[in-house]
């Protein structure tokens, strides 16, 4: 391959320029140890600290129903980083060698995983609000709601990611190159899957994440108002939001917050595509999109980090092999029987 010169914007297949996505010819090897050295760390971080969160919640006695959905987030932003390997090899060999299956498993498992980790997440957030408006504690996990809620959520994620899976596919350009990429149908169904994804797997797990967290942010503020004016409720209507749920709630809101800005640069990516699709003219640098994943395979160390610095005071290290961490790891709502309860229990 060291005889090819080749820029981006020259391969064509049919009447189309195509996009060569994880290939880029003639970097110099300064680059691509560089290259080697940002996603051999994202890897090893991400395994470090996904490992150590699973950890934690493991050695719980009692595994409630939302951290069921929190390990699932954990579990897949391993799925996500096990994709780093792959792009790792064609990012030196340039040629695509890795064959057809992984052409189109690759991108398919990271927008799978994305939509998995955004949706777990609205997940919790909505099944706290459910707990908190009915008045329940959670002290055990609800098996039934755990799996019918998993099932929804990979088995959404893996159906509207399919297409990703089904048109990417290995280009032959000439006898000594081929590439792996997109190539559609026809321009009106990758608008529709465009769009289409962008608002079930983008926006309204989002959404919900956002409207969850107002209502729970209402409720306290309407437990501080009656602490203050000292108003006398019926025991019915006397709900106390949990220190933990409260800070749960925050977690999530920062996951999600998080979520979107190392995220939304991928939809970007995804929405040029089709301009580059739409005008001749327009031409995305592979080079961009590699720094673009690469931040975005960053949010699977984040997720972890972000999820025990906002819910557990003690060091992960201590909890996961000196401390106890059933006082630190339960999330539950709690009800009171008597406003004097309430008032002195109340959320600082």
């Amino acid at each position: 391959m060291g005889h090819l010169i080749i820029a981006y914007q020259d391969i064509h297949y049919g009447n189309n320029t195509q996009f060569t996505f994880y290939s880029e010819f003639n970097k110099t090897l300064e680059v691509k140890v560089v290259e080697t050295i940002f996603l051999c760390l994202v890897f090893v971080f991400s395994w470090l600290t996904n490992v150590c969160a699973i950890v934690l919640l493991l050695r719980k006695k009692r595994l409630v129903t939302s951290n069921c959905f929190v390990l699932n987030l954990f579990c897949s932003d391993l799925l996500f980083v096990t994709m780093i390997p792959f792009i790792l090899v064609v990012r030196w060999t340039e040629n695509w060698i890795l064959g057809d299956f992984v052409c189109h498993l690759l991108f398919y498992v990271i927008c799978l995983s994305g939509c998995v980790i955004l949706i777990s997440l609205s997940a919790v957030s909505l099944e706290r609000m459910i707990c908190i408006m009915k008045m329940t504690q959670t002290t055990t996990c609800n098996v039934k709601v755990v799996v019918m809620g998993l099932v929804i959520i990979w088995g959404f994620s893996a159906m509207t990611a399919l297409p990703l899976c089904l048109f990417f596919k290995v280009v032959e350009i000439d006898k000594e190159l081929k590439i792996c990429t997109l190539i559609w149908p026809t321009i009106a169904e990758e608008i529709s899957w465009d769009v289409s994804f962008i608002l079930l797997d983008f926006l309204i797990p989002g959404l919900s994440i956002v409207v969850s967290y107002t209502k729970i942010y209402k409720i306290t503020q309407d437990i501080r108002q009656r602490m203050i004016s000292s108003i006398a409720y019926s025991e019915n209507h006397q709900i106390r939001v949990s220190q933990r749920d409260y800070k749960l709630f925050k977690t999530l809101f920062l996951l999600m917050i998080s979520f979107f800005v190392m995220w939304t640069p991928v939809f970007i990516i995804v929405l040029l595509l089709l301009v580059q699709n739409l005008d001749k003219n327009f031409h995305l640098s592979p080079t961009c999109f590699f720094w673009i994943i690469l931040f975005t395979f960053c949010n699977s160390i984040v997720n972890p980090i972000l999820y025990n610095m906002n819910l557990f005071r003690q060091k992960w290290w201590q909890i996961i092999f000196c401390c106890s961490s059933e006082e630190t790891l339960d999330t539950e709502t709690t009800t009171r029987k008597n406003e004097n309860q309430t008032g002195s229990a109340g959320i600082k």
